[in-house]
């Protein structure tokens, strides 16, 4: 896939009917405000909380607006997936709720919270090695000898759109709290989230400036978007950030947000444990590293906040214990 072309780019439109769609099926997550946080900030900032939809994050969205399209005479042949974890759960959870077979590729070094909970769902895992082999060709040979749906875990329109009801019910939120948003930050890996968000928010609020949050090392989408062109990660594993570890940005969800984003942000492990540390101590929530790194450029000030209105997702809560008690220990 190259360019804007063969695949239509899913607009506001797409985001709207798959809210439809969607009511009833996921849940309506809270706009949380914490004083501590603000008074750190200098700014009013406020928390999409998806650590709280059902398999601990926003991947349950775009997975079931995907699998609800899937057409009758498919859904017994079932749907493949790739993902470290949270895409996984999510493809797993809409499957069984539609009562459809799914088959999920996941690296061997992934999570065991997360390994575990896809399994739990009812899903085949198949295993591979993060650094030696390609998830998109396993997944797409099993789904070519299985003639199963393949459900690509962001550079599709029916996922991003998906993703994108969380905007659509933030910027909501905020518009019946009189608040219009200056700045929005969210976590990247394939890009699928934030630009979803940004169809969302930017019909709401176009003046609202959003910036991805990435990894270092990871830092493909602010990368691409400074040089115009889509660039690589040179690595494919060496970050906590797990869920946030993809070769590069999507064709169709790199279209979108070099229209709609305004750059990008990296922070460390380190300042990801400390936030997820801060997330435990101070909100009272569990926050796995890559669904924190939204709120780890909060509290190192990688952003320009005094004085600002601020949305920031918390993405995902899926963390092994033994991590969260790292965070803990070092935050």
């Amino acid at each position: 896939m190259t360019g804007d072309r063969a695949l239509r780019l899913p607009t506001i439109i797409d985001v709207r009917e798959a809210a439809a769609r969607l009511h009833g099926r996921i849940v309506r997550t809270p706009l949380l405000e914490n004083a501590e946080l603000n008074a750190r900030a200098g700014a009013r900032v406020f928390l999409k909380v998806e650590t709280l939809q059902h398999t601990g994050s926003f991947k349950a969205r775009g997975a079931f607006n995907r699998l609800l399209q899937v057409r009758a005479d498919e859904r017994n042949r079932g749907v493949v997936a790739f993902s470290s974890g949270n895409h996984a759960q999510g493809v797993a959870f809409a499957a069984r709720a539609l009562s459809m077979p799914a088959v999920i590729v996941m690296p061997a070094d992934a999570p065991a919270i997360k390994i575990d909970g896809t399994r739990t769902l009812g899903a085949e895992i198949v295993l591979y090695d993060r650094a030696r082999e390609s998830r998109e060709a396993i997944a797409a040979r099993i789904a070519a000898e299985r003639g199963a749906v393949l459900v690509p875990s962001y550079d599709d329109p029916a996922i991003i759109a998906g993703q994108g009801t969380l905007g659509l019910e933030a910027a909501d939120d905020l518009g019946r709290a009189g608040v219009a948003p200056d700045l929005v930050l969210a976590p990247v890996s394939g890009g699928g989230l934030i630009a979803g968000v940004s169809l969302a928010v930017h019909a709401a609020f176009p003046r609202a400036e959003i910036v991805a949050v990435e990894p270092e090392g990871f830092d493909d989408h602010a990368r691409s978007l400074a040089s115009g062109a889509i660039q690589r990660n040179e690595a494919a594993s060496g970050s906590l950030c797990d869920a946030l570890l993809a070769a590069r940005p999507g064709d169709l969800t790199f279209a979108i947000n070099r229209a709609h984003l305004a750059g990008g942000f990296a922070v460390s492990d380190a300042e990801t444990l400390g936030a997820v540390a801060f997330a435990a101590r101070t909100l009272k929530l569990v926050v796995e590293p890559g669904g924190a790194v939204a709120l780890a450029a909060i509290l190192t000030g990688k952003a320009a906040l005094r004085g600002r209105n601020v949305l920031a997702v918390l993405s995902g809560g899926n963390i092994d214990p033994a991590l969260l008690t790292r965070a803990l220990a070092s935050g």
